[in-house]
């Protein structure tokens, strides 16, 4: 029985990609978000109008690069405000997540010695492990902390025990892009703290469903990725102003000395910070409309921030429900293997992605099937290299991932599950 008091349904008409048909008439399944979601329209006008109106580089005195400027500090702007920084000096543009943890690996190893110890996480994406574990030609040593099997959650005990005085960084997902597992930052932070090491967040999965306050779990750096929250492909770092003052990247001589400048190599992809302006608008607007319908008190505009927590909230309201239905009617089906927390009571600790394998059928082959019927799904393992091996599934072709986004209906997964049930 699937209860659903919030309904972001006519939210769909946005998305033009959601209007697409196969040839018999019936609308594609987008299930493939956690690879990349879908973008409103505000988002491709937004990156046209850039094109149109203010296409130039920075620095010019002429209009076009005055405009241009100007979406750069307004993307650095709606970064701040949707993660909650203190300033959007704070906010580091990039071409992408595992760009921008190299580049900062790199800086941060320049001031590591041998001996130095780094952690990480045998739950995460590789983005947040090999950008690390390339610090060994230094002599720093790597640490890994393990999760359970059985819930597929991060072993905190064993975690806790891996700090030491020589530990100085820890890298974490705020998400598992492959099992959804939701990761408790705010008290790693604090174990990581207590010996004098700092915390680099990889919250690219986790972006899109719950709202991020970085002053509240008080990492020290933490990366998403603007394609994973309806924007286009333009990756972000927050970190805390002390820090990225402190560090020294590689850069060009001519390039500005100071943070955020130093940290962003070469031309941004200024059209897709365009976008990035349009999809926290947008995601504010999800929060003023319908926080709205639910409480008098949010009826009128009070902010772009209020609105942004309020936006996340409904999202993660409205896709929990969807998801308890999905994954209790998957694991009825004959042969499924389901992995992660399946407790609904303990769904907090999870996002709206599941990852299943099914007896006697390949994972490619459950996909292509899918795809084959216009639903989207990933199989394989994501670049979650570590989660397959763990779970002995890297050699048999990893899992079948589903992922839930806030544009997805009961209608999309009761037609999945037609299909999956064979």
């Amino acid at each position: 029985m699937l209860d659903q008091t919030i309904d972001l349904s006519p939210l769909r008409n946005h998305f033009p990609a959601l209007q697409q048909t196969d040839e018999n008439g019936s609308p594609y399944v987008f299930f493939d978000g956690p690879g990349g979601t879908q973008v409103p329209q505000v988002v491709i006008d937004a990156m046209a109008n850039y094109f149109t109106n203010a296409n130039a580089n920075c620095g010019g005195p002429f209009i076009t690069s005055y405009r241009n400027d100007d979406t750069i500090v307004q993307a650095r702007i709606a970064m701040a405000d949707l993660l909650n920084a203190n300033s959007e000096t704070e906010i580091v543009f990039g071409a992408n997540m595992t760009t921008l943890t190299f580049s900062f690996s790199r800086a941060i190893g320049r001031s590591l010695q041998a001996g130095d110890e780094i952690m990480v996480t045998r739950l995460d994406h590789d983005a947040n492990i090999s950008p690390w574990l390339a610090l060994e030609e230094k002599g720093v040593i790597i640490k890994w902390a393990d999760f359970n099997v059985k819930d597929c959650r991060l072993d905190l005990d064993y975690l806790s025990s891996l700090f030491s005085n020589k530990t100085k960084l820890v890298a974490v997902g705020y998400a598992s892009n492959a099992v959804g597992t939701i990761n408790p930052i705010k008290t790693i932070a604090a174990m990581a703290h207590e010996v004098g090491a700092r915390v680099w967040v990889d919250a690219v999965h986790y972006a899109p469903h719950r709202p991020i306050d970085v002053q509240t779990i008080d990492c020290d750096f933490l990366v998403c990725s603007a394609y994973k929250f309806f924007g286009p492909h333009v990756g972000v770092v927050w970190g805390k102003q002390k820090l990225l003052d402190q560090l020294a990247p590689y850069k060009v001589r001519p390039s500005n000395p100071d943070p955020p400048h130093k940290f962003e190599t070469g031309t941004l992809n200024h059209e897709g910070l365009a976008g990035v302006v349009a999809a926290v608008d947008y995601l504010a607007q999800v929060g003023l409309i319908y926080g709205s319908r639910l409480s008098s008190e949010l009826s009128k505009y009070e902010g772009r921030r209020k609105n942004l927590k309020q936006a996340m909230g409904i999202i993660a309201a409205y896709e929990r429900p969807l998801f308890s239905y999905m994954l209790t009617e998957l694991s009825k089906i004959s042969g499924m293997k389901v992995y992660g927390i399946l407790n609904e009571d303990q769904f907090d600790e999870r996002c709206p992605t599941v990852a299943f394998t099914r007896e006697g059928y390949a994972p490619a082959g459950i996909a292509t099937k899918l795809g084959k019927k216009g639903v989207f799904v990933w199989h394989g393992n994501y670049y979650a290299l570590a989660v397959t091996e763990k779970l002995g599934l890297e050699d048999s072709g990893g899992m079948v991932r589903v992922g839930l986004a806030h544009y997805n209906t009961k209608e999309e997964v009761d037609r999945f599950l037609s299909i999956i049930d064979y």
